[in-house]
């Protein structure tokens, strides 16, 4: 028995009190169904909950929501009116903000310009009021907590900050519906609380806010209701106090609850074999303004974690070694032979691959297939005098799609039409085409749902299991605990600690992560992310 038979909606909220709500909306692409005949339903005033795996067709309901897709068939309704919104635009003067995972702002842009990019303010005439707009969005800035210089350029900053600019900009506008795709991903604890903050005053003033969280530990702390999508439907709607964790991953995953209950957590994290000599040493790397001294060697089957607060550098090590960010000193030595530094090429000719933690600027081409997007990296490969192979690359590609169960219709289909969680396993499948030496992996399970975050987990140990040398960042602590069999603790751009053996506990973690020093506190051992 599946855990759909005895699911069972409550009664929706009477129409009076719904401010968004869909019924039987399908939507299709090129004959694949990323919705079938979905019902939804957002109240005023309440934090609802929109959860599924990636594929799910959350992202697409959210999209049909927000007016970049238009619906095949079914009902839109906003404020009790049916609506039909022809692009974003509309659904945004309509009073709906999102805030994506992926943020969408102008980078070369300062941070004030993004938070009122449309709405400038302009003096008597008609110019932008730049005084009057920097006044305003750090007044705004400053109620949130954050407080960075608003003249700045917003690509300067980090993705955390990022974040909360575009929440900022959510908040500039006088919204009766937010919807927050993965909002917490790119922040760390303090922000993440500033953020459910803002979150539940926008619930308390009559905001109705759609929240798609994978970090299922936040639902229960802000959520008041959730509804599940599975393959496209939907499968359950329900207060988040009548559900539990174990009866809410059945339903996403459309298993028995025993079952997932014997599965138990995934086996990764098991110490790996490991060589004498390391296949990447890194050896006194400094960037301007970013990473002083970094030193660090991974051996063949070992997983090292890079462990650090946002801005500690541990995005701008693994760029520094892939020749992705200019090093001023510093020496990076793949098998024993030094490679050539600032340059990806020979980074990569050298056996270095890496999964930036940006999937969306600097990762997939979302124009172009996923074959395509899988196989750009070894397109040389398959190449004799400037004819390439089709059919050696079809078969390579196909074979990754398999390993990695990348759900899409056909390698035909456009990259940007899938989950998440699939596009960033289309980047995996991408650089593990190369056979690389060493995997440098920048929040590998960032916005990706329980089911598909164990598969990429068991993948990264099994790539240790066979030989390879991964370098992992995350900011959650249970991962790099679980999954490395080091971690070296970044501070302001250099490694101030490594943590290994019986020290590789949540709480001296999270001790490391503040600067103390590593023991065993009982009332943080079962601390989450960082």
């Amino acid at each position: 028995m599946t855990a759909t038979s005895t699911a069972q909606p409550p009664p929706r909220p009477t129409r009076s009190g719904l401010v968004l709500e869909t019924e039987g909306v399908t939507k299709s692409f090129g004959g694949v169904h990323a919705l079938r005949g979905v019902d939804f339903a957002l109240a005023e005033g309440e934090i609802h909950a929109l959860v599924g795996e990636n594929g799910a067709g959350k992202s697409t309901l959210i999209k049909v929501l927000t007016g970049v897709y238009r619906p095949n068939s079914g009902t839109v309704r906003f404020a009790g009116d049916e609506v039909d919104f022809q692009r974003p635009s509309d659904a945004q003067d309509a009073g709906i903000s999102t805030i994506y995972q992926e943020v969408n702002l102008v980078p070369l842009l300062s941070v004030a310009r993004n938070i009122f990019l449309g709405r400038e303010p302009r003096n008597r005439a008609r110019l932008i009021d730049v005084r009057a707009m920097n006044r305003m969005a750090g007044a705004l800035l400053g109620s949130l907590g954050i407080d960075i210089d608003v003249a700045a350029d917003l690509g300067r900053l980090g993705l955390g900050v990022q974040q909360m600019v575009a929440l900022a900009r959510a908040m500039s506008v006088d919204s009766r519906v937010v919807i927050m795709d993965e909002p917490t991903s790119s922040l760390e604890s303090r922000e993440v609380a500033t953020l459910f903050g803002v979150a539940r005053t926008l619930r308390d003033r009559g905001v109705g806010l759609v929240f798609v969280s994978h970090r299922l530990d936040e639902l229960w702390e802000l959520c008041d209701r959730v509804t599940i999508l599975r393959d496209g439907q939907h499968v359950h709607t329900g207060e988040l106090a009548g559900i539990d964790r174990v009866t809410l991953v059945s339903h996403m995953l459309g298993r028995d609850p025993g079952e997932i209950v014997e599965a138990g957590t995934t086996e990764f994290g098991e110490t790996h074999l490991r060589a004498r000599d390391p296949v990447l040493a890194v050896t006194g790397v400094d960037v301007r303004n970013r990473l002083r001294g970094v030193t660090l060697a991974v051996r063949p089957g070992e997983v090292l974690g890079l462990g650090g607060l946002l801005g500690s550098g541990r995005s701008e090590t693994v760029k520094a070694v892939y020749g992705a960010l200019p090093m001023r000193a510093g020496t990076v030595e793949v098998s024993g032979s030094a490679i050539r530094t600032n340059s990806v090429r020979h980074a990569l000719r050298s056996g270095i691959a890496l999964l930036s933690e940006d999937r969306k600027a600097e990762g997939i081409i979302p124009d172009l297939s996923v074959r395509d997007n899988i196989a750009l990296a070894v397109m040389p490969r398959f190449s004799r005098a400037g004819i390439i192979s089709e059919s050696r690359m079809d078969e390579l590609v196909e074979t990754f799609i398999r390993r990695l169960r990348i759900k899409a219709s056909s390698p035909a289909q456009k990259v940007r039409e899938l989950s998440g969680g699939n596009q960033q396993k289309v980047l995996i499948a991408r650089w593990l085409c190369t056979e690389p030496k060493v995997f440098l992996l920048d929040e590998p399970t960032r916005g990706i749902d329980v089911g598909a975050k164990s598969e990429v987990q068991a993948l990264i140990d099994e790539l240790a299991e066979q030989g390879l040398a991964v370098v992992l960042i995350s900011s959650e602590m249970d991962e790099l605990v679980e999954g490395a069999d080091r971690i070296a603790v970044l501070h302001n751009g250099s490694i101030q600690q490594e943590l290994s053996g019986d020290e590789m506990t949540s709480a001296a973690l999270l001790a490391a992560l503040a600067g103390g020093p590593a023991r065993p506190d009982p009332a943080v051992e079962e601390a989450g992310d960082v």
